[in-house]
């Protein structure tokens, strides 16, 4: 059993570590790293520990394993499913990786960057593009949101489609294991086939099997040429179909496929920043956003583009489409989809959902899903976006109109329940790039396979054996167990 010392020696042996000045213990200074995003998930830390670099990440780590600290890795702390905030009980130690924010290196020959986990995505990408090259991923909370945090996640973003999500992009990792030991992977390799893939066992583990500290990703040709457009279509079927047109023509030149429903579009219209408006002024069901880019400077993609979207409309798909005619035009098309959750939020009370399933049966999926709700609370309105290229949709509702926010509440779980059942039925996923946490937990168990969940727990049993990192997170303390 670890030995369990004097609390006030515990904290000052962390205080030696990293400074008396990153250890933060008074309610004021931790508030902001004990409530997740959504503040679904008020907590109360021990202590907040913000180590300087690797080192003192093991030494922290070290020394909480050695007194049976529990240990709750964080980033940006913008994560939405409760996994990177402390429970209540006041025994967890918060480590804030928010100090390591260097970029180590970039390197244009070998088309890598390593960074460290608490450099900010959108640093990453300013990085890279002093360099001449791509760091594609993209999302909402780029400003914030850190490398370590959506390692944890295995966050995707806005072009998955082409550029796969993070753990497509990883070529290494660093990572802090359990027992302060450091495992060193940070190289720049494209094959390396020396035994297990390790770097796979931590991206996506949302801080439950150790602590990456630092990885190396994959970089790319910036595009020379992008074309954005928006597009009205009948239905999911119609956006799906013209997905493949597109691919057809333009192979893997389709770096983002969006789709929106118009609950979404009305909420972001009513609640979006002054002179925003609906590109194309109309009353259609579904919009279609999407961008096709090319790196080579003698190739434009508009009239393949232009010449998919004729045929679509001529067949009935499209009703009608514009296409950006200036950089700034295509920032203000991708505003009005990056507001789609600001707007839910200041719209009300809101049920939430990430889920997959196969791009084909998406439509299937919205039918199945949309009647199923509307039987439950007639009414309620599906907020319906995401990113369509790779089968995941946030299909969030907002209340029926009229219905007051307390019985709306009171039905959250047997929404959740309905609209994780659907995307079972159809082999998909509860949780795309958003992962399971606290929040999506008791669903996960219900609906991963009973042989998955047995390997998932010797995993954690194996690397992390006394529940150190992020305990009943992901899987519950009960799972974990020791085996008879």
């Amino acid at each position: 059993m670890p030995a369990r010392t004097d609390p006030d020696a515990f904290l000052s042996l962390l205080a030696d570590i990293v400074g008396p000045a990153h250890l933060l213990t008074r309610d004021d200074e931790v508030a902001r790293y004990v409530a997740d995003w959504r503040r679904c998930y008020p907590g109360a830390a021990r202590a907040v520990v913000r180590p300087a670099g690797t080192a003192e990440v093991s030494r922290v780590v070290a020394a909480c394993a050695a007194h049976g600290v529990p240990v709750v890795p964080q980033g940006g702390n913008t994560g939405l499913v409760g996994g990177s905030t402390p429970d209540a009980s006041r025994t967890e130690v918060v480590l804030s990786l928010s100090r390591m924010a260097a970029v180590r290196s970039v390197d244009p020959l070998d088309n890598a960057m390593t960074l460290e986990a608490g450099c900010t995505v959108l640093a990453a990408q300013e990085a890279a593009a002093a360099q001449g090259r791509l760091f594609p991923l993209s999302l909402a909370s780029e400003g914030s949101a850190t490398i370590g945090g959506v390692l944890a996640t295995n966050a995707g973003g806005e072009q998955v489609l082409r550029y796969g999500n993070a753990r497509e992009l990883a070529l290494g990792l660093e990572v802090v294991l359990a027992d302060g030991r450091v495992l060193q992977g940070l190289g720049a390799l494209r094959k390396d086939n020396t035994g297990y893939d390790l770097k796979q066992l931590f991206i996506g583990s949302e801080g439950t099997l150790g602590v990456v500290t630092a990885a190396t990703f994959r970089l790319f040709a910036p595009p020379r040429k992008v074309v954005t457009a928006w597009v009205a279509v009948r239905d999911a079927e119609a956006a799906v179909l013209l997905l493949a047109r597109l691919t057809e023509a333009v192979g893997e030149r389709v770096t983002a496929f969006e789709l929106l429903g118009r609950q979404a579009i009305d909420q972001v219209l009513a609640h979006g920043v002054a002179g925003m408006r609906d590109p194309l002024g109309g009353s259609y069901p579904w919009a279609v956003l999407f961008d096709v880019s090319e790196t080579s400077a003698r190739l434009d993609p508009a009239p393949a583009v232009e010449e998919v979207l004729g045929a679509a409309m001529e067949d009935g798909l499209v009703a009608d489409a514009v296409v950006a005619a200036s950089g700034p035009q295509a920032h203000a098309l991708w505003a009005l989809r990056e507001h789609v959750p600001e707007a839910q939020r200041l719209e009300g009370p809101s049920i939430k959902h990430d889920i997959s399933v196969a791009v084909s049966r998406i439509p299937a999926f919205i039918a199945e899903a949309g009647a199923a709700l509307e039987a439950l609370m007639p009414g309620i309105r599906v907020v319906c976006f995401g990113h369509v290229g790779d089968g995941n949709l946030h299909y969030n509702q907002s209340k029926p109109p009229g219905m007051p926010d307390a019985e709306f509440r009171a039905r959250e779980e047997a929404v959740h329940e309905l609209v994780h059942a659907v995307a079972a039925r159809m082999q998909g996923s509860i949780s795309a790039e958003h992962g399971i946490g606290r929040l999506k937990q008791a669903a996960f168990l219900q609906h991963k396979s009973p042989v998955a969940l047995e390997l998932m727990a010797r995993l954690k049993r194996a690397l992390d054996p006394a529940n150190t990192f992020n305990p009943g997170r992901v899987l519950p303390r009960e799972r974990l167990l020791p085996l008879p």
